[in-house]
């Protein structure tokens, strides 16, 4: 069986039974099955989320903001016991290590501007390695895994004007 068929699937529509991702994939409904439950085991899949657009929800109770972070890297443990403290934070909704200006650059969610920027201070920044953070906070979103969060205007054109 073809995983990476699978996983292309799942990550588009997470909402595709059995059967429609048999159908899809000319396998057998039982296979997929094995297939899925292995890949989960293995942690190759970790969730299956939802994409919901806060600009339009009726109670815009969240508040995003990514933080960039830097630090020192250890001595044989480079960047990951650093990562791994401020990943367990629940605060946390995505983290990766970059090349760049910063070494780590964290999503994080809270209620109020306020509550993040008091996560930040009093959690990340107290960290050991982390020597600064920079906050910056999400106004409006427009595009999240791939989809537009912008309502359709049947007024515009998805044609780009091509000029010369």
């Amino acid at each position: 069986m073809n995983s990476n068929g699978l996983l292309d699937l799942l990550e588009n529509n997470a909402r595709l039974t059995y059967q429609d991702l048999a159908d899809i994939l000319q396998e057998d409904e039982t296979e997929i099955k094995k297939e899925i439950k292995h890949l989960e085991d293995e942690r190759i899949i970790c969730g299956y989320h939802t994409v919901i657009n806060y600009n339009k929800a009726l109670r815009n109770e969240k508040v995003m903001a990514f933080i960039e972070v830097d630090c020192t890297p250890q001595r044989h443990k480079g960047y990951d016991k650093t990562a791994m403290k401020i990943a367990n934070y629940p605060e946390i909704d995505t983290m990766y290590l970059l090349s760049g200006d910063c070494d780590f650059l964290c999503l994080v969610q809270g209620k109020t501007m306020f509550e993040v920027a008091r996560f930040v201070s009093d959690k990340i920044a107290c960290v050991e390695d982390v020597r600064s953070t920079k906050t910056l906070f999400v106004l409006k979103q427009y595009k999240s895994n791939g989809i537009i969060m912008k309502d359709a205007d049947p007024q515009e054109t998805n044609r780009l004007v091509v000029t010369p």
